[in-house]
């Protein structure tokens, strides 16, 4: 699948977003000279993640219908954009869980198979996909799945008018995409539609990343029937169709939405596997402060994104079960080196930006103690990152990297070999010129607990001598953080944010030229020859390929662009009126919504 960006899809998440916390009532211990202290741990606090199950098993007899409450936990509005080609919000693709356009099943190693709605066939020796749609499947609307809808959504992403972030060196991969985006044909002469079930598509290059729903290979559809008549430039995205009506292929289908904060889905009477069993799905955006106290009291069933620093909130209640699985995602923090060129759609890398010194950028991540703070916010719910591999991608992700762990010292000396150095006395170290010198920072809003980690980082870096300002003097909104960061802002020198990966481990869609999501805007010759490695015809060896991610991920760890902070466990608390609820990736949950059940009226107390 394409990533979850976490703006996370895109993850995305891409489907990116901050790492959210919430404040467990502690702050970090403060010394007799007002410094603030390690972070209390208490091993005993420790969360035993292996022992957390995927699924929910409840064996009490079911009601007939019924309404599944979801707490959406968010701490701003969700922005509402229903479209897998035009969402960049992680919350948006959370509701779009339950409605997904879904074309692919995946397995346990996040490989497409033939379970799907579609059937993937490669013929890697000609460089070319043919996707058949399998059985009479219907939008929500009743109208009938075709071609045309497989090929649509390539139509709006390579749009000369498209203005998401889907366009990128990845999309680019099939044949006559540039050229249409160009406005110099009227059509992907690389996508054919070979009859009302089946297309086509060539593609430059075909590598393993295929099997993975890469190489520019889109694993959704998109209503024609409903789409087409509206221009894609800046009609699209506000309109009706995207924002409060959608026609969908999933579980269930829009009936009410209440904009940034509830939406109400109903069965859909269509879905390919069956209509589901419970009536009706209740999405309400709920702060991540009050989202413990409201499972605890009974008002949700499930809670997305739940503050891995409130799991003791959860221990021990006979109403909940909590669900655990690794998360395809990573904190980290980023550094401004260059923006974005939007009309020639790639990153322009400025060797001359206040951030291009990778002493400094690597001083900065060896400053922080993200163990303590792991420990001691998370109870080893996230840990330590090493990599910008999570390690659920057992394939490609190597333990053995040492990544950034805390070592002030050794900051200190990178500090000094790069020519920063306190000329003044007063525990700050001045620039290169001997000038003030200070790093803005942009983190996001949240709880007291971020706040309270922010200061706890500021802290370590001022103990090796930098001088680290938040911009705007104060955490900033979500949304408003990343059209900051987007836009490169000139007030961002570094970022706190996070990735969800999706299930495609390719790292294309996040650090090539032409990814908007590239948000350092590093770009090299090196840099691109890796991840055309990873991505290559050559790959299709399983040691090629994971030799290739092996050098990217050393070169990015060198380069210190982007720092890797912490991998997190998802902790998921469901209700225990809830029956066949399963998290497990090999599950493919999202496409089984329509096994979940209910056995009782409310969800229990």
């Amino acid at each position: 699948m394409k990533k979850n960006w976490l703006l996370l899809s895109v993850v995305l998440a891409v489907m990116f977003v901050l790492a959210a916390c919430n404040n467990d009532g502690k702050d970090a211990a403060k010394t007799e000279d007002g410094k603030k202290d390690k972070p209390e741990q208490s091993e005993e606090n420790k969360v035993d993640t292996t022992t957390l199950p995927m699924e929910i098993t409840n064996e009490g007899d079911v009601i007939k219908g019924g309404t599944l409450r979801v707490g959406l936990v968010t701490d701003t509005p969700f922005k509402g954009i229903f479209s897998w080609e035009l969402y960049d919000d992680a919350y948006d693709s959370e509701i779009m869980k339950y409605t997904t356009n879904n074309l692919f099943a995946t397995d346990g190693d996040f490989l497409v198979t033939d379970k799907g709605i579609a059937k993937l066939e490669v013929d890697k020796d000609n460089k070319k996909a043919k996707i058949t749609i399998q059985g009479d499947v219907k939008w929500s609307d009743g109208t009938a799945l075709t071609a045309d809808d497989l090929i649509y959504p390539y139509e709006i992403i390579g749009h000369p008018d498209y203005d998401g972030k889907r366009y990128d060196d990845d999309f680019q991969n099939i044949v006559g995409a540039q050229e249409y985006h160009d406005g110099k044909a009227k059509t992907i002469s690389g996508i054919k539609k070979i009859d009302e079930k089946s297309i086509e598509i060539t593609f430059k290059k075909v590598s393993p990343a295929i099997y993975s729903v890469g190489d520019g290979l889109w694993g959704y559809a998109a209503p024609k029937h409903q789409l087409e008549s509206i221009p894609v430039k800046d009609a699209l995205i506000a309109s009706d169709a995207v924002r409060k009506k959608p026609v969908t292929l999933g579980a269930f289908k829009f009936d009410k939405v209440k904009n940034g904060e509830s939406v109400q889905l109903v069965a859909n009477e269509y879905y390919y596997k069956g209509k589901p069993k419970v009536d009706k799905v209740v999405i309400e955006v709920v702060p991540s402060s009050s989202i413990g106290e409201a499972m605890k009291t009974g008002k949700y069933d499930i809670a997305t994104s739940f503050p891995t620093n409130q799991y003791d909130s959860l221990k021990g209640l006979s109403n909940i079960a909590i669900l655990g699985r690794p998360e395809l995602a990573y904190s980290y923090i980023g550094f401004k080196v260059g923006k974005y060129d939007k009309a020639n759609s790639k990153n322009i890398f400025n060797e001359k930006s206040k951030m291009n010194d990778v002493n400094l950028r690597q001083a900065i991540g060896y400053a922080m103690d993200i163990e303590s703070v792991g420990e001691k916010f998370y109870q080893g719910l996230r840990v330590r990152a090493n990599s910008l591999i999570p390690p659920v991608f057992a394939s490609y992700y190597d333990g053995t990297l040492e990544g950034y762990h805390y070592d002030s010292e050794k900051a200190k000396e990178l500090l000094d070999k790069a020519g920063y150095k306190d000329v003044d006395g007063d525990g700050i170290r001045e620039d290169k010129d001997g000038k003030k010198f200070s790093i803005r920072l942009a983190a996001m809003a949240g709880s007291d607990t971020d706040e309270a980690i922010v200061e706890y980082y500021r802290q370590n870096w001022k103990d090796v001598g930098l001088k680290v300002e938040l911009t705007t003097g104060r955490l900033i909104e979500f949304n408003s953080f990343y059209d900051k960061v987007e836009a490169d802002d000139p007030e961002i020198d570094m970022y706190m944010a996070a990735w969800g990966t999706g299930t495609n481990p390719s790292p294309v869609g996040l650090y090539s030229e032409g990814a908007e999501f590239n948000m350092s805007r590093y770009v090299s010759a090196d840099l691109t020859k890796m991840l055309e490695d990873i991505d290559s015809a050559e790959a299709m060896d399983p040691k090629y390929r994971a030799k290739a991610f092996r050098t990217w991920q050393e070169y990015m760890s060198k380069t210190a662009t982007t720092i890797p902070t912490l991998f997190r466990t998802e902790i998921i608390p469901v209700n225990k009126r809830v029956k066949n609820y399963n998290v497990d990736y090999s599950n493919d949950t999202q496409d089984n919504l329509q096994t979940i059940e209910l056995t009782a009226d409310a969800p229990l107390k």
